[in-house]
């Protein structure tokens, strides 16, 4: 399942992702991600959630970077949840490949049973009714 957490650029959507994976990994069992642009929060972080540097990687566009979440749930079968911040700008996704993206990010995790908590930098009007559905916090 895909929980959004949405708002325009300065609003505190990194500060509201940091918090949740903090405070959830105490309840999961098996393991969590944290996906980020850069190594920068890093030390914010609890242990036990494994950061991945995404521009490390070079992904051109959302269909590379829905295969990079298939990749990371492929090697790890005790995964529970995947938290993404920025999605937008790790995706190089356009508005229009926005609710197709999110569409598919839901269906990988519905089928391996992986939730993804994922930010984007967009105020809850531009995007579609598709999209906002999937939000649960909206600054």
């Amino acid at each position: 399942m895909v929980m959004l957490i949405t708002g325009e650029k300065g609003k505190g959507k990194t500060k509201h992702l940091l918090d949740k994976v903090n405070s959830e990994i105490k309840d999961i069992k098996g393991s969590v991600v944290f996906l980020d642009k850069s190594a920068k929060h890093m030390f914010e972080l609890n242990n036990r959630i494994r950061l991945i540097d995404v521009s490390e990687y070079s992904l051109k566009d959302p269909d590379e970077f829905a295969g990079f979440i298939s990749g990371i749930i492929s090697q790890d079968h005790d995964l529970e949840q995947i938290y993404v911040d920025n999605l937008l700008k790790l995706s190089n996704a356009s508005d229009e490949e926005i609710e197709p993206l999110i569409d598919r990010l839901d269906d990988i995790g519905k089928k391996w049973g992986v939730d993804l908590v994922i930010n984007i930098s967009k105020d809850e009007k531009e995007l579609s009714e598709g999209v906002r559905k999937r939000i649960i916090i909206s600054l």
